[in-house]
């Protein structure tokens, strides 16, 4: 008794102990859920955080003349001023460096004694353009430079003169400017202007080698056709491609391509209301050059760019901004490296805004009446403003302009595109590009690379696992289960490989076999089968029952010889000796090496295991007292497993097809080497992919950490994983539905 006792408790610590640790384990596997879900969120919330604009700084700055233009160092540190006498003015904006915050720290003349400015012109943020009184130009860039002096930053500003010191020669007749535009490159610098004997001309600055302090350059001068009494505003686009000329309220557009005659493109004059005229007031060209930006008397802001059309490219009004109900808009501020933009109203009501994300991201007054000069911080994280004699810093919080729900999910219309797409293109080798975050086609990637591996997958999986657990003797299941099973430890990366450089050139060689296997192959093993059925007996006693299914195997090998022989007579015959020349050419599709078929072959192999292993338990697991006493009541072996055997596992044959989707739902490797990941919407069979996941391991290693790019992955990978655990939610809902349904079997 004593023995009896001292198991009994020995047995119920052991049972205590493993109750307490798969429970410890369940709840782990929980918690590790709840924390990658809520990682993932912390990851992606401040891409939908709303702008921020605040006051960092005011100082008093008691100028004596108006402030035509201002700016900051990339820090924030030091900001300058530039006064309509032609001086230009730095100020300290933090303790340090021997230096006041507000202290006026360095003072120089930018024009003869004598005379002013009578004209500046910002050329991005850094480079601002003077005409004085006499009708001279000049280039000049403040400068900032970063010394450390005993262990502490200062920062000193300078000026530097990208042309020379010398005054810069425009118009070869001497005639006064009254309007000017500029943008250069490497080798060559273009001003357009209108002068005041109403002469629109063109001047280019060649340099001898690259443009340098000390460069030599040829000028040569051009004189544009067209009539004008006036000119309002003149933009040159900073690829130097183009010119935008306003005249009240149109706008002409000249290529400035050498080759290319200088005529004129009107851009469409605003929509027009009798009762309510509409009437430009401002505009500016939005970073890249390619949009230009018209600001009107009505309180709206339209973006134009060239789109292709039927009768040629032409100017489009693609999206327009309201900024005032009752206010015009009278100034339009755009940041140098992305397409966000400032407007600002006669009462200073002033709005940041998002071109492509068409997002209206901050509204709010930051001065009373109209600011003298306002810049954007380098960085774009702050704004600098003259206003009322005083100099005012303001912090800005808006790292991820490019990103809405609209931007994410809908048709978002790309300068130089036709018409609104879906597009995941994240980089470029041009600093003009716009981000391009669409999750649409990753996802429509990845629902259809698993709807083709499943396509193939499922009906191999799930007639092996009926043949394998209902008919085959359990010797030969003892071999072929296993056998099966232990395909699933085969690297997916091997797969992939031999998909993508194996795999891919025998179906581009060989496609009408392909076609040709999905008929010869079912139809050699429904004749070999119909021939085993009409054998004598005495031959088929030759071969043992568990043998028999073997002789399949040589029957489906001719098939596929057959397929892959006839191939080619097959091509030559009816597509003319090139397949994928007809399927290009008379279909009107698009044939990759790497597609959606090497994709759901491939990936198919590596689903089918996990269908297998667990569809075949299920079946394997039905109570044989349900089948002997289906079969005793007269029913055949095809009847019993269709009304009785398969519908009582059919619970566990649905998981392991949901467990099998998510498996193709998740893979990387296989979609990441097999297709020519191509993020495009097209289903067909002949085209390729890109999956959520395999994207994210192929942008992931290059993103920058915290940015747009970065936390846009992540919001990826958030994607797939509530796209599983929703499928797998439902997947569980209808399994145990099944389960009551059929458990009374």
């Amino acid at each position: 008794m004593a023995i009896a006792s001292k198991s009994a408790n020995y047995r119920k610590v052991k049972n205590s102990l493993a109750k307490w640790m798969i429970t410890l384990g369940g709840i782990s596997v929980l918690f590790t859920l709840v924390l990658i879900f809520m990682y993932l969120l912390y990851v992606i919330k401040p891409i939908f955080e709303s702008a921020k604009v605040d006051i960092t700084a005011k100082f008093v700055i008691n100028e004596e003349y108006k402030v035509l233009a201002t700016g900051v160092d990339e820090l924030k540190e030091v900001a300058y001023s530039i006064t309509e006498q032609g001086k230009i003015n730095f100020y300290q904006l933090v303790d340090g460096a021997g230096h006041k915050a507000g202290e006026k720290i360095l003072s120089q003349q930018l024009v003869a004694d004598g005379e002013s400015l009578t004209q500046l012109i910002n050329v991005g943020q850094k480079q601002k353009l003077l005409i004085d009184s006499a009708g001279n130009v000049q280039l000049i860039v403040p400068s900032f430079t970063a010394n450390f002096t005993s262990g502490k930053r200062v920062i000193i500003p300078s000026i530097r003169y990208p042309l020379g010191e010398e005054y810069l020669p425009i118009d070869e007749n001497n005639a006064v400017i009254t309007q000017l535009s500029f943008a250069m490159d490497d080798e060559k610098a273009i001003f357009v202007a209108f002068t005041q004997d109403k002469r629109l001309i063109k001047t280019t600055l060649l340099a001898e080698d690259d443009f340098s302090y000390d460069t030599a350059y040829e000028a040569q001068y051009q004189e544009i056709d067209y009539e004008a009494k006036q000119v309002n505003d003149i933009l040159v686009s900073s690829g130097l491609s183009m010119v935008f000329i306003r005249q009240n309220d149109q706008v002409a557009v000249f290529s400035l391509d050498d080759e290319a005659e200088l005529k004129a493109t009107i851009i469409p004059q605003l929509a027009q209301n009798k009762s309510t005229p509409h009437h430009i007031t401002t505009m500016a060209l939005l970073s890249g050059g390619s949009s230009v930006l018209l600001g009107d008397d009505k309180g709206s802001v339209s973006q134009w760019f060239e789109v292709a059309t039927d009768q040629g490219r032409e100017f489009k009004e693609i999206r327009r901004f309201k900024v005032s109900d009752n206010e015009p808009v009278v100034a339009i501020y755009t940041e140098q490296y992305r397409k966000s933009f400032y407007t600002e109203t006669p009462s200073g009501e002033m709005g940041m805004f998002y071109t492509t994300s068409e997002a209206d991201l901050w509204r709010g007054n930051l001065h009373q009446g109209n600011a003298q000069a306002l810049s954007i911080a380098p960085r774009a994280d702050g704004l600098v403003m003259f206003s009322n004699n005083e100099l005012a810093i303001f912090s800005v919080e808006n790292e991820h302009p490019e990103v809405t729900w609209q931007a994410l999910w809908q048709e978002v219309w790309y300068e130089g595109y036709p018409e609104p797409e879906f597009i995941w293109q994240s980089t470029s080798g041009s600093d003009d590009f716009e981000g391009k975050f669409s999750l649409v086609p990753i996802s429509f990637g990845t629902i259809k690379a698993a709807s083709y591996a499943m396509m193939f997958a499922v009906p191999i999986a799930l007639t092996a696992a009926i043949y394998t657990a209902y008919f085959m003797t359990p010797g030969m299941r003892r071999k072929v289960k296993p056998t099966i099973e232990m395909m699933e430890a085969l690297p997916t990366v091997i797969l992939g490989f031999l998909a993508g450089l194996w795999l891919a050139p025998i179906i581009e060689i060989y496609l009408p076999a392909i076609f040709l296997l999905l008929v010869f192959i079912p139809s050699s093993v429904f004749i070999t089968a119909f021939s085993w059925h009409k054998l004598p007996r005495k031959y088929k006693s030759l071969i043992p029952e568990t043998w028999a299914p073997v002789i399949l195997i040589p029957a489906i090998l001719l098939a596929a010889y057959a397929a892959f022989a006839l191939s080619p007579v097959l091509e030559l015959h009816l597509f003319g000796g090139d397949i994928r020349q007809f399927i290009t050419n008379d279909l009107g599709m698009d044939f990759d090496q790497r597609n959606a078929l090497v994709v759901g072959i491939a990936m198919g192999f590596a689903v089918i295991p996990t269908i297998f292993s667990m569809a075949e338990d299920a079946i394997f697991s039905v109570p044989r007292h349900l089948t002997s006493g289906s079969l005793a009541l007269g029913a055949t072996q095809w009847q019993t497993l269709i009304k009785v055997v398969l519908l009582t596992a059919s619970p566990g044959i649905f998981s392991a097809v949901m467990m099998g989707l998510g498996r193709a739902v998740g893979e990387t490797m296989i979609v990441l080497m097999a297709t020519g990941n191509t993020p495009i919407l097209d289903w067909s069979i002949f085209q390729g992919m890109r999956t959520l996941a395999a994207n994210i391991a192929v942008e992931m290693p290059e993103s920058e950490v915290g940015s747009s790019h970065y936390r846009i992955l992540f919001l990826a990978a958030f994607v797939l994983f509530v796209f599983t655990f929703v499928v797998n939610t439902l997947a569980e809902f209808v399994r145990q539905r099944l389960r009551e349904k059929y458990s009374s079997l």
